[in-house]
């Protein structure tokens, strides 16, 4: 991919899918079209209806997380968001899943197993399977707010870093163990560190 098919592929995505009032996590990115409750039970049938998965749990509190700020005064939401802090520190250190609510989150969303899962993304889209000890993040200290932006129906393996400002397009798979910090065209096979795309 030459620097200005990337250019192109990037720009729509970056520009349409985020604002920088959902990074600041200053209002309710849950997804618009569906119910704060009717979410919740959205995902736990994604998680085969399991009570105690963890990965349910942490999208739970991250959609409460998310849901209370849709409380505009402050001195009501305050109680909602020390509860809030508390769950997800606790989701953290009980399931070693990491996922602020400044991230977005679309539908149907699956956490497989848990451990080690660091999820500090730009956006997470429809239809995504991430598997345990997953790391995606920022790629250098210089630029805090360049985290990655993951499209529908993307598969990411056990053990894959994702780092940077980049995109991985929709219906993508990410092997394990792959280290990726370039975009991704939709449908690709990545795998390897570094990270390489291969025929699919």
């Amino acid at each position: 991919m030459t620097p200005s098919d990337r250019s192109a592929f990037t720009q729509p995505v970056i520009v349409t899918d985020t604002s920088a009032g959902a990074v600041a996590g200053d209002r309710n990115c849950n997804p618009a079209d569906v119910s704060f409750w009717r979410l919740i039970r959205e995902d736990y049938k994604t998680h085969n209806s399991e009570f105690f998965s963890q990965g349910f749990w942490a999208l739970a509190i991250h959609r409460f997380g998310n849901w209370r700020m849709s409380i505009r005064w402050k001195f009501f939401r305050a109680p909602l968001s020390l509860l809030h802090r508390f769950l997800a520190k606790a989701c953290e250190i009980v399931c070693g899943i990491y996922l602020p609510y400044t991230v977005q989150v679309g539908r149907r969303v699956r956490l497989e197993h848990f451990g080690g899962m660091i999820l500090v993304a730009r956006k997470i889209g429809n239809d995504v399977v991430i598997r345990q000890n997953t790391t995606i993040g920022i790629k250098t200290l210089a630029d805090l707010d360049a985290r990655p932006s993951i499209e529908d129906g993307v598969r990411i393996g056990a053990g894959a870093v994702l780092v940077g400002r980049i995109t991985i397009g929709p219906n993508s798979f990410i092997g394990a163990n792959a280290v990726v910090d370039f975009d991704v065209p939709p449908g690709s096979k990545v795998i390897g560190n570094p990270g390489r795309i291969v025929p699919v």
